[in-house]
């Protein structure tokens, strides 16, 4: 053996390490005291126990009266309880808060009806206490089971089941069952319980056994996480010793290996992976190279002890890692005796789904509310630290002007309050951007961005101010919109107000004036006809003054020009039908297009000579007519009902008459923009 690679996670875990020194302080007190089976899953550890004053029983009946008894880190059923109280025992439970969390779970599920599936090992301790706090419910060892348990159990697969799991099963036999209850079951959710510090030891075995020619598993043969360990290691390297002790190493095994790797179950304490070291050091020539493990610089298991036992107080900031979820609480790993407890409410109180806010194996920090010893649980908040870090965000916004962002969550007579991060900061009435006269109650549920004005810690009050921020930004819009105008330019904008000759519209911080004569190509009267206010609607530049400020806008479209659509679908000598509009004595105004009309002369309505057009045709009269000529610069058209017209028969009228008649045919106009005609020209020559 050449080089002998430990692995750092050896060892024992916290609910062990927690368990073995609740025993230590118990028989340090009362000078002896009984565990409720066997306190953890390795035989010299229990031996040392047992010579220091701690016996084994098995049976609550077994306890002498008033004797201490101390729960192991299994946990024990409601049951054990019961009859722990009816004995008269004075228990100390030392139940590991990772089973603990598994409890709360099933005892949740059993009240809300639901079926619960236990991925484990089905006579291990830790899984027949856990069936204890359970009513309808399953244990599965493995795929193979829960795939058979699942076909012969049909009527399971649409009601509500919970699954949780041992917490010391490997990793890929719970994924495995998981993705069959998740293929075949509708209604399950699926709780992770698996240790944290197991499945490092696993992953770390792993990736060291798949290096090595050799590996060496110290562990007891009892305990789940060791033979899984085993298991692991067997997966990855052909020759695997598991061990209890040095006794059983065969170094004969491991002389002709190059690399040994050596790791450790939760049950495992220190010095023994020391005596196993120092033995296979015996081996070694002078060419090996150790790794380092974290055993070796824990002088003794005592100091090991001793620095886990260090003391924590209400108002300490720790840092721990996430370890088990449930509906209620989160578990965090401090590396002390104590398991910290977080409320769940902490991360779902803005709505935020728990699986989306924090995941096992998440490092978090907190600050300690309070710390229980007797349970080995302390109470954390995370909130509370993270208003600590806001609270001097917010003081530093004062100084640097930060622009904060933040939800409107209440009004007042004097203004809103907005939530920054937690922290509630009153903005007043003036300050909100508002109009004088306006609702606050439009701002509810907003998100806003303001400066914060004003801070006084110790009243707690906070005051910001969303107009600056606004005013500020309007100001930047502005400059840029002014910067980068042109003719023609099209913008997207929030019609403000109406008047008799237009409309108002903001184009992002400047207004803009849409003419009348701009909003339609059809004839209105009100620009109401067309916008109202609060329309958003496309606009472009048609002039601007840059000195003055003024912006003339268009907002009728240029491919809509009813000119451009009549010249694209009509020529003279076309037939068309037109609506009758307007009556004048001089003839008839007609609608070609929406738009676009045409004037038909009252010597060009009938075949016939008419006193005036009334006796004819009335106004929404629709007639065919024939076009006769068009003007295109003065966008002006004649039009014809008598073109159309079978010829009158002629008469024969005296001289004067006729000339009377000719001279009336040939009077044409110029049209005033009162309606009057006046003018003569040749006939058919008209105006539109």
């Amino acid at each position: 053996m050449r080089e002998l690679i430990v692995a750092e996670s050896a060892g024992f875990c916290f609910g062990v390490q927690r368990s073995v020194e609740l025993a230590e302080g118990l028989i340090r007190e009362k000078g002896h005291c009984a565990s409720l089976g066997q306190l953890i899953h390795n035989e010299d550890v229990v031996r040392a126990l047992e010579a220091k004053g701690m016996r084994v029983v098995n049976t609550p009946e077994e306890l002498r009266p008033g004797e201490a008894v101390l729960i192991r880190a299994h946990g024990a059923a409601p049951e054990v309880y019961a009859a722990l109280e009816k004995a008269g025992a004075q228990v100390t439970d030392a139940t590991c808060p990772k089973v603990k969390a598994i409890h709360t779970i099933v005892s949740r599920a059993a009240r809300e009806g639901r079926f619960v599936l236990i991925i484990g090992m089905r006579r291990h301790p830790e899984v027949e206490a856990i069936c204890g706090w359970c009513k309808e419910h399953r244990v599965l060892e493995n795929p193979a089971e829960t795939s058979l348990f699942l076909e012969e159990n049909p009527d399971l697969l649409e009601k509500p089941i919970t699954v949780v799991v041992q917490t010391t099963q490997t990793r890929s036999n719970f994924t495995e069952c998981c993705e069959i209850l998740k293929k075949r079951c509708t209604n399950a959710k699926i709780h992770d319980t698996i240790c944290l510090a197991t499945f490092t030891r696993q992953e770390e075995a792993a990736k060291i056994a798949a290096s090595c020619d050799a590996m060496v598993v110290i562990g007891g043969r009892h305990s789940a996480n060791s033979v899984h360990l085993a298991q692991i290691c067997g997966e990855h390297c052909a020759h695997v010793q598991f061990i209890e002790g040095p006794a059983e190493l065969e170094l004969d095994r491991l002389r002709s290996a190059d690399t040994v790797g050596l790791t450790a179950g939760a049950s495992t304490p220190a010095w023994i992976i020391k005596e196993v070291r120092n033995k296979m050091d015996e081996i070694k020539n002078e060419e090996i190279k150790v790794e380092e493990p974290a055993v070796e610089k824990e002088m003794t298991f005592d100091e090991m002890l001793e620095e886990s036992l260090k003391p924590i107080y209400n108002g300490d900031k720790v840092s721990g890692t996430v370890v088990a979820i449930t509906g209620t609480e989160i578990s965090v790993d401090l590396g002390t005796k104590q398991t910290g407890i977080i409320p769940t409410e902490e991360f779902t109180e803005d709505g935020t789904k728990l699986e989306d806010a924090v995941k096992v194996g998440d490092t978090l920090e907190a600050v300690v509310v309070r710390v229980n010893d007797v349970d080995g649980v302390v109470t954390l908040s995370k909130k509370r630290l993270d208003a600590a870090k806001i609270w001097n965000e917010v003081e530093a916004a004062v100084e640097d002007g930060t622009v904060m962002e933040g939800v409107v969550t209440e009004e007042n007579k004097g203004g809103v309050v907005v939530s920054v991060k937690g922290v509630r900061v009153f903005v007043p009435a003036s300050q909100t951007d508002l109009p004088r006269d306006a609702e606050m109650s439009q701002l509810l549920k907003k998100t806003v961005r303001l400066k914060i004005t004003e801070v006084n810690k110790a009243r707690k009050r906070v005051v910001g101010s969303i107009r600056r921020v606004a005013q500020a930004e309007r100001r930047e819009r502005t400059e840029a919109i002014w910067n980068n105008i042109e003719i023609g330019k099209h913008y997207k904008g929030v019609v403000k107000s109406l008047t008799s000759y237009g409309a108002f519209v903001d184009i992002g911080g400047i207004d803009g004036m849409v003419h009348v004569s701009e909003l339609s190509w059809g004839r209105i009267h009100q620009p109401s006809e067309v916008v109202s206010v609060g329309d958003e609607i496309e606009v472009y530049v048609i002039n601007f003054d840059r000195e003055k400020r003024k912006i003339s806008l268009g907002y009728k479209d240029p491919n809509g020009n009813p000119w451009t659509q009549f010249t694209n679908k009509y020529q003279v000598g076309d037939i068309a039908p037109v609506t009758i509009v307007k009556l004048m004595d001089f003839g008839a105004f007609a609608e070609v297009l929406p738009g676009v009309d045409g004037l038909i002369h009252i010597s060009q309505i009938a075949n016939r000579r008419i006193g005036k057009p009334g006796d004819v045709l009335t106004v929404g009269d629709v007639v065919d007519a024939k076009i006769t000529a068009i003007d295109q610069e003065k966008h002006k058209i004649s039009l014809s009902i008598r073109a159309l017209s079978e010829p009158a028969p002629v008469e024969k009228a005296p001289v004067e008459e006729e000339k009377e008649e000719a001279r009336e045919d040939a009077l044409v106009y110029e049209v005033s923009a009162d309606g009057t005609a006046t003018g003569i020209a040749p006939e058919g020559e008209t105006e539109a």
